[in-house]
């Protein structure tokens, strides 16, 4: 079930109302019910892949945690990961490896086709609630987390609709918890949820939708499009994926909230970031921190030498690019922000007497040094999105060639982007995108610190203009968000 669909609209309210008005002891099979109710609006039957997997790690952790002796510990660690990664691989990377076996094979002039494929379509969100199915085991191994005896409330760790999908991957000691008190109705939390679940409508509806008929068409007919198109059709696309995700996140986040429950912030305007490194921090956040604790910090961290450093990173970076997808070009497009990290350890030094002596003071010459890093590390980032969204690694180079053939920009004669559409609406879209910015750092800060606006009047007026925008400017079409596909 899709957020932007009418089913959800209809689907949200019912629950809530279901949810507040059922006793205490009923409510979270009722939240389970309705998990797998919206698990199963898209391919019912998966629902057995991933009811297979909560009992396996179900008493997975209970074993883990009955355990005195380290080795039958970590069996049963072992046996809960491997069936979480098998499951993983079969659906999602068995194709994909083999596909790359055979070539191999055939360069080296051994082979013939392997007639092995799958005929499978991915289970959807696959990867968001195995990573969070395996925090949970990963923390009972560590002593972070005691086992969870109620099946329900761990079936529906695992399940909780507003997250199973996309995200964000929450940990079992901040999720788990709260499953053990009692919400009543509480007005201003309803209110903020519903605010923050209107703006990720708004950044899904209104301005990624929008873009994306745009970007469909560009990177899907590259040949007829020049390096002018390409590049703002580029830009276009780091708006638009970050509008989709961030925008499931604040629904996501949102809705949860309405329920009493609080989901971990997943993003924090990471568009401004001043370096790579910064903007990992900023951008989905809960993959990155999964990954720094399960597997940066127990292969070292930065703790070891210079070169190990290295290794760890790209190691990181390249199972990141690894988990967005079965491809190359989602390999390349995490080993290059890797890259970009290792380079700017080295560069650093050489400029840290350009910014640092005025970064940080309050003047026209800090603010100019911090929005050149932000260009900068912002053009990184696209760059590097390039072969994120590009359907081959030959593709992606293809777009980089034209972007960087510098006689299509002479006058913009080149442009192509008109010839998609009649102009209106590419202003209409340009001024959508602004405004998008120009607010995004200033909406950020209101849902995280609700007294900046005491009126009511002010929040009323405010969000009355969202809902306008949506209903005027929205791009109603049912269409997936980008992070189902993972």
């Amino acid at each position: 079930m899709l957020f932007n669909s009418f089913s959800f609209l209809v689907f949200f309210p019912a629950v809530v109302l279901l949810y507040f008005l059922s006793p205490y002891r009923y409510r979270w099979s009722l939240l389970l019910v309705a998990s797998c109710a919206f698990y199963m609006a898209f391919i019912p039957y998966y629902i057995l892949i991933l009811g297979g997997t909560i009992v396996v790690d179900y008493f997975a952790g209970i074993y883990i945690e009955r355990q005195e002796e380290i080795r039958r510990r970590k069996l049963f660690l072992i046996i809960s990961v491997c069936g979480n990664i098998g499951v993983l691989a079969a659906f999602k990377y068995f194709n994909f490896f083999l596909k790359n076996i055979e070539e191999a094979m055939q360069y080296f002039g051994f082979g013939s086709h392997l007639e092995l494929y799958l005929q499978i379509a991915l289970p959807i969100g696959l990867s968001f609630h195995t990573f969070q199915a395996m925090s949970y085991t990963i923390e009972v191994y560590r002593g972070n987390q005691p086992a969870e005896r109620n099946f329900i409330k761990y079936a529906l760790y695992v399940m909780f609709f507003p997250q199973l999908v996309a995200g964000p991957i929450e940990r079992p000691q901040s999720l788990l918890p709260q499953f053990n008190f009692n919400y009543d109705v509480d007005y201003n939390r309803i209110v903020s949820g519903l605010k923050q679940m209107l703006w990720g409508f708004f950044k899904k509806i209104v301005v990624a939708d929008r873009l994306a008929a745009v970007v469909k068409q560009v990177y899907g007919d590259i040949d007829n499009h020049d390096g002018c198109t390409l590049m703002i059709a580029t830009y276009m696309f780091a708006i638009q994926i970050y509008c989709d995700f961030s925008g499931y996140s604040d629904i996501a986040i949102g809705a949860a909230k309405v329920l009493g429950i609080n989901l971990r912030e997943n993003f924090r305007t990471p568009y401004f970031s001043l370096s790579i490194k910064e903007f990992w921090r900023r951008w989905h956040i809960s993959l990155s921190t999964w990954f720094k604790d399960y597997v940066y910090i127990p292969l070292g961290g930065k703790k070891v030498g210079r070169w190990r450093w290295f290794y760890n990173l790209l190691i990181v970076f390249l199972l990141s690019g690894l988990w967005h997808g079965a491809n190359w070009t989602f390999i390349v497009w995490g080993l290059l922000h890797g890259l970009y990290i290792i380079f700017g350890h080295f560069l650093k030094k050489y400029f840290n007497w350009i910014f640092f002596e005025y970064e940080n003071q309050p003047t026209t010459t800090g603010y100019l040094l911090k929005l050149i890093k932000v260009v900068i590390t912002f053009n990184l980032v696209a760059f590097a999105w390039i072969f994120f969204r590009a359907t081959s690694v030959d593709e992606a180079f293809s777009i980089i060639l034209k972007i960087f053939t510098f006689q299509d920009y002479i006058g913009f004669k080149g442009l192509s982007l008109f010839k998609i559409s009649d102009s209106t609406s590419f202003y209409v879209l340009f001024f959508i995108v602004g405004l998008f910015i120009a607010s995004d750092f200033f909406m950020n800060r209101l849902l995280t610190q609700e007294k900046i606006i005491k009126s009511k009047f002010v929040n009323v007026v405010l969000y009355a203009g969202v809902l306008a925008f949506i209903l005027i400017f929205g791009h109603f079409s049912d269409t997936k968000f980008i992070y189902f596909q993972f």
